[in-house]
């Protein structure tokens, strides 16, 4: 394990926590949680994600060993995407994140228009 100030930008940490917290890692994780799917699937499931996107989400995922590639010889060729172990212990923590962005959206939205009124102002 490297030591390294966690906050310093050259800490490997930095980058992992940057990798996984992104609004497109935490959604294909959280899309690919009930199981194997090809690409089109998850975009799919992702209204709102490009191509180019995607692609690049899940490569970093891979490269960080959260997600496996499964290239299936068919015609056309397709690939399938799995959760490893190790990205399945990241559902707790989101699933967490999203209890809590659920339970609390209705205040955040509150403090969103006070703010935004004052701005007006």
């Amino acid at each position: 394990m490297i030591a390294c100030d966690h906050f310093h930008a050259d800490c490997p940490s930095r980058l992992l926590f940057d990798q996984i917290a992104d609004k497109w890692s935490m959604m294909v994780l959280t899309t690919l949680d009930d199981g194997p799917l090809r690409f089109n699937a998850v975009k799919r499931r992702l209204e709102g994600v490009t191509q180019k996107a995607l692609t690049q989400c899940l490569r970093r995922l891979e490269r960080n060993g959260l997600v496996s590639r499964r290239v299936i010889p068919a015609s056309p060729v397709a690939v399938e995407y799995e959760i490893t172990p190790l990205g399945r212990t990241l559902q707790p923590p989101f699933r967490a994140l999203y209890a809590w962005t659920m339970r609390n959206l209705p205040e955040v939205e509150r403090a969103r228009a006070t703010f935004d009124a004052q701005r007006a102002a």
